[in-house]
C-alpha cells in the first residue's frame, strides 16, 4: 500500500493522529495530495535529520495542545514550586522553563496523574513504548533519570523506585 492509502485509513480510524509524509515525492502535485490526503507536514528528501525532529516535536505539541483544549486531560500541574504545563510540553521552576520531548512529557503526566501512589512499570511502558522488553525497559530509566534531574532543585519532590513493581512520584507539600 502507497502512504496515501495509508493515511486515508489512519484518518478514517483517528483523525487526530499525527502524520507527516518523509518521501522522495517532490513534485507540487505530490505535496498538494497528501496534505489533501490528510497529512499534517510533508518532507521531502534529502532532509536533515535536526528539522525533521523539529517538526515532529512541533506536531505533538499542537496535538497535545489541542487535546488539552478538548477538555480530555488537565493542562497545567501545580507540583510544589514547579509548573507542568501537559499541552505545552513544558516544565517551569521560578525562571527556568525546561522544553520536554513527547515522551518526557507523557512519563510525568503519568507520574503526576499517580503522585503519592506506585506506578506500574510495565503499564507504562506499554503505554508509551508498546513493548515492555529489557531494552525499552533500559531507555525508560533514562528518562526517569532525566525527570529526576529537571526536579533537583526542590527536595520535597523524589521520583523513587519501587523494586520490581515500578515507580513512586512523592511530592511532600
Amino acid at each position: 500500500m502507497d502512504g496515501y492509502t495509508l493515511v486515508r485509513e489512519i484518518r478514517a480510524q483517528d483523525v487526530n493522529v499525527p502524520v507527516i509524509f518523509l518521501t522522495a515525492r517532490s513534485l507540487t502535485e505530490d505535496v498538494v495530495k497528501g496534505f489533501d490526503t490528510g497529512a499534517n507536514d510533508y518532507v521531502k528528501k534529502p532532509f536533515s535529520i535536526e528539522e525533521l525532529i523539529a517538526r515532529m516535536n512541533a506536531l505533538l505539541k499542537r496535538a497535545s495542545r489541542e487535546v488539552a483544549k478538548a477538555g480530555d486531560v488537565t493542562a497545567v500541574f501545580h507540583i510544589a514550586s514547579y509548573t507542568f504545563d501537559h499541552a505545552a510540553m513544558e516544565l517551569r521552576h521560578a525562571d527556568r522553563s525546561i522544553s520536554l520531548t513527547h515522551l518526557e512529557n507523557e512519563l510525568l503526566y503519568r507520574l503526576v496523574m499517580h503522585k503519592n501512589e506506585v506506578l506500574q512499570r510495565q503499564k507504562v511502558l506499554m503505554e508509551l513504548w508498546n513493548d515492555d522488553s529489557f531494552f525499552n525497559a533500559r531507555s525508560m530509566d533514562v528518562f526517569i533519570t532525566k525527570l529526576r534531574k529537571y526536579f533537583s532543585a526542590d527536595p520535597n519532590i523524589s521520583i523513587v523506585n519501587i523494586r520490581g513493581i515500578g515507580y513512586k512520584f512523592i511530592v511532600r507539600q
